[in-house]
């Protein structure tokens, strides 16, 4: 067996999420599950079958981040994982709920806009992801004025009141 760090190449403004599910009707369901519960979103989804043709099933609102999806699928080469590439504006925090809710979905393991690296084991013909690298380590703790900042900044973009 050997391990492999793949990166997930995207623009730093996008955000993505990876997962992974387990049947070929998961394309569909994801982009159902996507343009109902964000009217208007922009986005792009592949899924790399794990058997039969093993292909990268693909779908989307938006032929660029369509593309961005294949692409970075078609480099990480691991079964049954998905990702999805969420348009400038929208974000994992308005559709993880009816994601994680798709019946093939098996398991999410990041969402992000941070730069993102997959850690694989591979073995003859058969890759998995065993974890993701998100972003950086802490630099530290937050202090009194930095959980004033977190608490002002989630009731200016309204997630609190």
């Amino acid at each position: 067996m050997e391990l492999k760090l793949i990166p997930i190449e995207k623009p730093e403004n996008l955000n993505v999420i990876l997962g992974q599910a387990h049947f070929i009707k998961t394309v569909e369901d994801l982009h159902e599950a996507l343009v109902t519960a964000v009217p208007g979103i922009k986005f792009g989804l592949a899924f790399s079958e794990a058997s039969g043709k093993r292909l990268i099933r693909h779908s989307g609102t938006d032929p660029e981040l369509t593309q961005l999806a294949v692409r970075n699928l078609l480099n990480l080469a691991a079964g049954h994982s998905f990702l999805i590439v969420l348009g400038e504006g929208f974000y994992p925090i308005n559709v993880l709920h009816a994601v994680k809710a798709c019946p093939e979905v098996v398991r999410i393991f990041a969402a992000t806009a941070n730069p993102l690296k997959v850690v694989v084991a591979e073995e003859g013909e058969q890759r998995a992801i065993l974890g993701v690298m998100d972003g950086f380590k802490p630099l530290g703790v937050e202090d009194e004025a930095e959980v004033t900042w977190r608490k002002d900044l989630l009731r200016r973009f309204g997630y609190k009141l």
